[in-house]
């Protein structure tokens, strides 16, 4: 081989070591690029997956603290309706006091300090919102009444199946009935 020959050879050589270079160059740069792209799509997903969990706790807290204050004021509504129902028999016995008081003779300073004690329990009773049940002539209600007999109506016009007579007041506090009336039925 001339020296022309060995240098052209030389020369092809470099030439294709030097392109070889360059493209395991350019395989170590797009494996590397490649390697990077997995481990962003990676995170990305531990990302997604964190704040999934983190809605899902925060959903779940939301809920806990919902619960917690339905049956806070579930007990205290609980609470109340319980100490006021101790206060029933008394306001029954204050009315039944005044309307005994009316057919005898008691002296009205008397009287009217009975009608003022009673007016005052009443007042306060309406004030935590609670409502009597003691209307006669209306049809009986399983929810309001409970009924201790049942006779046959004054007249012809009543229908079956309401209240004629109040026995016992009942009350209730918004929907929920504390005390059901104790009540007579006409048949």
């Amino acid at each position: 081989m001339s020296k022309e020959e060995i240098s052209t050879e030389e020369k092809e050589q470099e030439l294709e070591s030097a392109q070889n270079g360059e493209t395991a160059e350019e395989q170590a740069v797009e494996s590397e690029k490649d390697e990077k792209d997995a481990r962003i799509e990676e995170l990305e997903e531990e990302l997604a997956s964190a704040k999934d969990g983190m809605l899902r706790k925060a959903a779940e807290l939301e809920n806990v603290r919902k619960r917690v204050k339905r049956e806070r004021v579930q007990l205290f509504e609980e609470a109340k309706a319980g100490a006021l129902e101790d206060f029933m028999p008394i306001a029954d016995d204050l009315i039944r006091t005044l309307k005994a008081a009316e057919e005898s003779e008691i002296e009205n300073s008397f009287l009217e300090g009975v009608q003022m004690v009673a007016d005052k329990f009443k007042n306060v009773l309406e004030k935590h919102g609670v409502e009597r049940i003691d209307e006669t002539g209306v049809p009986f209600d399983v929810n309001l009444h409970d009924a201790m007999m049942k006779q046959a109506a004054p007249d012809g016009d009543t229908p079956s199946d309401t209240v004629l007579q109040v026995l016992e007041s009942g009350y209730k506090i918004g929907d929920r009935t504390i005390r059901h009336a104790k009540v007579i039925v006409s048949e």
